[in-house]
């Protein structure tokens, strides 16, 4: 590197030191769950590798402690961030991190159900919707697939042991979604929304969960 190539490195070790500052009180608040900060920050940045297409709006339902959602606002500044979480404290959380951050305002927190922002506003919205520790796979599936545009994905984190059968291709092609690559280390699943979400679906808040679809 020259002299006058500017150098990024300090610029980014100031951001992820005010990171983990925020994850740290993300813990204490009971949002976050164990294991050192570094191993979710290298978790939440595993998303990045199925994001390198997407434009616009991404969406992380249940962002609670705000993995992967903080991760992804501060790695690709070119995207708009929602952060959905059904509960006022972690809303709070995340607004007060957020500001901490300076990530301005293309990153929004949104407190609500993804049953009822998938029949509002954001429906069709999202180039992309991640998840982790979310719902069942049916559950989060319903959830996300009204928030996608045609062509849009879905990002989700598996349990680290193999379990196949956990996406059923009838039960995602009723979303009018297809399961694609399944990534490892992160084990991550990646759906792509081939069609438009049909009109009946989300269904009514918590039946996504209480009568799951497969």
């Amino acid at each position: 590197m020259t002299s006058s190539e500017p150098d990024d490195r300090g610029a980014r070790s100031t951001d992820e030191n005010a990171l983990t500052v925020q994850l740290d009180r993300a813990r204490v608040l009971g949002f976050l769950g164990p294991g050192p900060i570094d191993e979710h920050l290298v978790h939440a940045r595993g998303y990045l590798r199925t994001l390198d297409a997407v434009e616009g709006r991404i969406i992380d339902l249940g962002s609670g402690g705000g993995i992967p959602g903080l991760v992804l606002a501060l790695e690709r500044p070119d995207l708009d961030v929602v952060l959905v979480d059904a509960t006022a404290k972690r809303c709070r959380f995340l607004e007060q991190a957020v500001t901490a951050l300076a990530l301005g305002e293309r990153v929004e927190v949104v407190q609500g159900r993804a049953e009822t922002l998938g029949r509002g506003a954001l429906r069709g919205a999202a180039g992309a919707v991640v998840a982790r520790s979310f719902g069942s796979p049916a559950s989060t599936a319903e959830c996300a697939a009204p928030l996608l545009r045609v062509g849009g994905l879905l990002v989700v984190s598996e349990p680290p042991e193999d379990a196949p059968g956990r996406w059923s291709p009838e039960g995602l092609a009723k979303l009018g979604m297809q399961a694609r690559e399944q990534l490892i280390r992160p084990r991550l699943q990646v759906v792509l929304q081939l069609a438009a979400c049909p009109d009946e679906f989300p269904r009514r808040d918590g039946v996504p969960a209480k009568r799951p679809l497969f």
